[in-house]
């Protein structure tokens, strides 16, 4: 089963200059489109004289979720070259965007198609590109006397511990492989005093 995907390991940036027009790029890894809408109001304080912000983004292991935006360039001159980037190095999960100082001198929709896509391929070039595993959220509860079998289970299936409230009654929540979730559900099934909660 495919349970991995490429997406871009930290934040990047790049400066593309075209007849007098900058356009400054920025890509970052994201998991949501509210840690995008955060990126997106962080941009537009910080160069809020320019006057294009355009981006794209997908999201999603299997690319279910984009979006372009050209903010106001001409139809499909800025977002889609930003999304055909994203797209051209089969990345997930990422966020590009290309905010434009204009410069003085009309580039033309074939200029603007062009620039915006450097721009984003550079972003892209100056990060480093990963593969992420694709990992499912289980909620557990279960008995304090069952403690020692479930923090046993974290460490042979190498489970990443969210959170957890250790009490009469535990709760944890655990980040398991995508691959591996069936496998983790069965062991709690064996287990005693646990149970799977949504």
């Amino acid at each position: 089963m495919e349970d991995t995907y490429l997406t871009l390991a930290q934040r990047s940036e790049s400066l593309y200059k075209e007849k007098g027009s900058k356009f400054l790029a920025f890509a970052f890894p994201v998991a949501d489109e509210e840690e995008i809408k955060s990126h997106l109001e962080d941009l537009r304080k910080l160069y809020y004289d320019a006057r294009h912000h355009c981006y794209a983004y997908i999201l999603g292991k299997n690319q279910e979720s984009y979006r372009a935006n050209d903010d106001g360039e001409p139809n499909h001159s800025a977002g889609d070259p930003i999304l055909g980037q994203i797209r051209s190095n089969n990345l997930t999960n990422t966020l590009i965007v290309v905010i434009r100082y204009f410069g003085g001198t009309k580039l033309g929709v074939g200029g603007l198609i062009s620039a915006y896509k450097i721009a984003a391929a550079e972003a892209i070039a100056n990060n480093e590109i990963i593969e992420e595993v694709v990992k499912i959220k289980v909620k557990l509860q279960f008995d304090y006397l069952a403690m020692n079998d479930v923090m046993r289970l974290v460490k042979d299936m190498d489970l990443e511990i969210q959170h957890q409230q250790f009490d009469n009654t535990c709760l944890i929540e655990l980040l398991v492989r995508e691959s591996m979730s069936e496998a983790l559900i069965n062991k709690i099934e064996d287990l005693e005093q646990v149970s799977i909660i949504d």
